[in-house]
This record gives C-alpha cells, structure tokens and sequence, in this order.
C-alpha cells in the first residue's frame, strides 16, 4: 500500500518505479509531485483513486493497467505535458474532473466499457481535436468538454440518451 499523501508536494521526484507488489494506491499519494514525468502502475492495482496524479504538471507518460476498473475524481487533473491516455476496458466511467486541465492531451483512447462521462472530465484540454464517444455511452454529464477549444470532430453515437448543459462551452 501506498498511503494517502505519502508523496504529496514532492516536487524534485522525477521518476518511481512502483513494486508489483503494491496493490493500492490512495488519495492524494502522488498529488503535485510537480517534477514526475513518468510512472507504471502495477498489475495488480484497481482502482485510482481520488487526486492521486493531481497536480503532476510534467507526467508526459502513464502506463494504467487492466486491472483497473475505476479512475476516480480529479485523479490526472493538472497533468499539463500529459499527451495520450489509454483508458484500459475494464473502467466503466470517467468520473469528475479525471482530465481536467490535461492541456497537451492530443488522444485519448474511450474503451467500449464506458457508459457514462461525468462533469468536466475534459474540462480545459484546449490540445484535444477529436473525440469519438463509443456506442456504449448513455450519458454525458454537464461541462464535459467545457474549455477543448481545439475540438475540430467530436461523434456522438445514438446511444447517447441524456447531454446535460455547457457540454462544448468555452
């Protein structure tokens, strides 16, 4: 286990190699590490959890795996040299403010297991030009997308059933 804060506001830490052993990463463990530029999360970690990379203004690279089923809140928010994220098929929802502030993020990859995408998940990826929401999308939450000013092709599919406000403000 990594604990909560345990690495919070180490800003000279560039680099950590996590062991496979670790199998839980909590809140906060890694928020504003300002000099992290990359890290792997071990196989045997679930969940993501609240705030964990917030703040890592210079991760340019993460490996998340498939053993993750959950990415919680706000936890990449911040990341700004960020440029791709996979999100691995075994999440089924991008929670509230996960990307939020990724302003270098060009591509992300939305697995066909997401069914819903929560506020502001996107909120201030002015890098992002092109989003393809999958089929199996039934809701996106308000002010999604809020601030991607670059967006030139967004595709909603069919499925999509509710879109709540301010969803391509900005």
């Amino acid at each position: 286990i990594i604990h909560i804060n345990t690495f919070n506001g180490c800003s000279s830490l560039k680099e950590i190699e996590i062991p496979s052993s670790v199998t839980t990463i909590e809140e906060c463990a890694f928020q504003d590490c300002s000099s992290l530029q990359k890290i792997t999360i071990p196989s045997d970690v679930s969940i993501i959890h609240i705030n964990t990379f917030n703040g890592c203004s210079s991760l340019k690279e993460i490996t998340i795996p498939s053993s993750v089923t959950k990415i919680e809140e706000s936890a990449f928010e911040g990341c700004s040299l960020l440029r791709e994220i996979v999100i691995p098929s075994s999440v089924t929802s991008i929670e509230i403010n996960v990307f939020k502030k990724c302003s270098s993020l060009v591509a992300i990859t939305i697995p066909c297991s997401i069914t819903t995408i929560k506020e502001g998940a996107f909120n201030g990826c002015f890098s992002l030009k092109e989003i393809t929401i999958p089929s199996s999308v039934t809701k996106i939450k308000s002010s999604a997308f809020t601030n991607c000013s670059s967006l030139e092709e967004v595709t909603i599919p069919s499925s999509v059933k509710k879109i709540k406000y301010s969803l391509f403000s900005g």
